[in-house]
């Protein structure tokens, strides 16, 4: 690891990776994981990309009205444009990548329907397709000479200098090292682990928010959380999802009396939004007294869900649940956040030379409530705009950040116990799909005790404790932004 690159990428999920792919040769970037780089939600995703590849039967305002209804109009209009025209052209740019989308007998690419779409558009790779995509633009980084990638590698501490930032950050040993760069781009993913039950994987602890905000940068809408309706029931604290395309694909949503309910709240039934289906989970819970819900898709054809849902079938046996027969037990899960640093179509922070891009990020293209399948498409589109507008400001020939020497002192005091496990409980009683008020108000005192402890206290610079001192900040942005209303 060289002292100073031209532009830091935290994270290598897809908006990560594909920013590094489009910024030019003869810049030296450095890309780093705090764990494998592999890990992540991209890496996770399951049921695909959306976008109009051809306009048959789509078109451009259809997907962008789907995505308003989806979003409850709170979608940024010019940031949802730019998302549905300019994204099919990045979707065939990865495909140059060799991304393998499934394939119709005749060649065309397969699209599935996921809901609140009301168009087959979501091209595939059967059930795992952040997992291919994350693979094939890893493989093309890997390829490139210009581009350092070094997983295990935590960033603790981000600092703006003159022309630039300095990175402070913890190898794969523990120990501390000093990174500086003219531009940083933030794509440290999602803020799950905040939560007791999420589908998000142990590195989504809001560490990029966590920087911005420490920054003074402008934070957006934390609140706007998604809980996915169909995560498998089970005891994890990381939930195994159930993609929204087997709903897509004909599945039923069953109450605890192994009955079809959604007719009872919404007319698009199991295709409503997610927000919608989540919320009238709840509600149903409510009426029966039971949390037990299921999703029926044995009456299609054996071999059809095999070939289409691989992944899902086999974590699912892994419960014990074969798909082709069982119903799968299902509840709402923390998934998703729509909000994020807040950032402009070019993905550009409030703070000059910061951009974010992915799941970390605002662009508002979301709204309240994020459109299935949208969020690879987002990744693509604005990671792309990051690096152009990089290369835009190194062509007006902005100064270079200077490497100076850092006092690195890590030691201190062993972080008390409990205190993420605690958070978690306070966000899962507080905020989990129909806010209580009562504990976002009592949770916001609490959490604010925990966050002034983690800031005063002088604790050793650890991964744990980076992590609840992320966690600690994303629950009192978010409880705080509720509780003000």
């Amino acid at each position: 690891m060289e002292k100073r690159y031209d532009v830091l990428i935290a994270g290598s999920g897809v908006g990560g990776l594909y920013t590094a792919l489009n910024l030019p040769e003869n810049l030296s970037v450095l890309m780093l994981s705090k764990k494998s780089d592999t890990l992540s939600n991209s890496n996770l995703a399951q049921g695909g990309v959306a976008a109009v590849l051809d306009f048959e039967d789509d078109s451009f305002d259809l997907h962008y009205n789907d995505t308003f209804i989806a979003g409850g109009n709170a979608n940024d209009p010019e940031a949802v444009r730019t998302l549905v025209t300019e994204g099919p052209d990045d979707v065939r740019k990865i495909m140059t990548y060799g991304v393998d989308f499934d394939k119709n007998p005749d060649g065309t690419v397969q699209k599935t329907l996921e809901g609140g779409h009301c168009r087959r558009r979501i091209v595939h790779h059967k059930d795992t397709t952040g997992a291919e995509i994350v693979k094939k633009l890893l493989e093309e980084v890997h390829r490139r000479n210009n581009i350092t990638q070094i997983p295990d590698t935590l960033i603790y501490k981000l600092e703006k200098v003159p022309s630039g930032f300095c990175a402070y950050v913890l190898d794969a040993n523990g120990e501390p090292h000093t990174v500086f760069c003219d531009y940083c781009v933030l794509a440290t993913g999602g803020i799950g682990r905040v939560y007791k039950y999420t589908t998000n994987p142990a590195v989504a602890t809001g560490d990029g928010i966590r920087f911005a905000y420490e920054l003074g940068v402008t934070i957006k809408h934390l609140s706007y959380v998604q809980f996915h309706p169909t995560a498998f029931n089970g005891q994890d604290q990381e939930q195994f999802l159930i993609s929204e395309a087997v709903r897509g694909e004909g599945a039923y949503l069953l109450n605890c009396n192994r009955e079809r309910f959604m007719h009872r709240y919404d007319e698009r039934l199991e295709l409503a939004p997610r927000d919608v289906v989540s919320r009238s989970i709840i509600l149903e819970s409510r009426k029966t007294g039971s949390n037990n819900f299921y999703l029926d898709i044995t009456h299609r054809d054996r071999d059809y869900l095999l070939n289409r849902f691989p992944g899902i079938y086999a974590g699912c046996m892994e419960h014990g649940v074969d798909i082709t027969k069982d119903l799968i037990p299902v509840f709402p899960c923390q998934h998703y956040l729509m909000g994020g640093i807040d950032v402009s179509l070019d993905a550009g922070t409030s703070m000059p030379r910061l951009y974010a891009v992915g799941e970390c990020s605002h662009t508002g293209v979301h709204g309240k409530n994020r459109l299935a399948s949208n969020s690879l498409l987002e990744a693509l589109v604005f990671g792309r705009r990051a690096a152009h507008d990089i290369m835009r400001c190194i062509n007006m020939g902005f100064a270079h950040v200077n490497v100076t020497e850092k006092p690195l002192d890590i030691s201190g005091a062993p972080m008390p116990k409990g205190l993420c496990t605690e958070i978690r409980s306070i966000m899962q009683r507080a905020y989990f799909v129909i806010p209580d008020e009562d504990a976002v108000r009592n949770g916001l005192k609490r959490v604010d005790k925990i966050l002034k402890r983690l800031q005063t206290g002088k604790f050793a610079i650890t991964p744990d404790y980076c992590e609840a001192l992320s966690l600690a900040t994303v629950a009192h942005i978010i409880l705080k932004e509720v509780d003000e209303g």
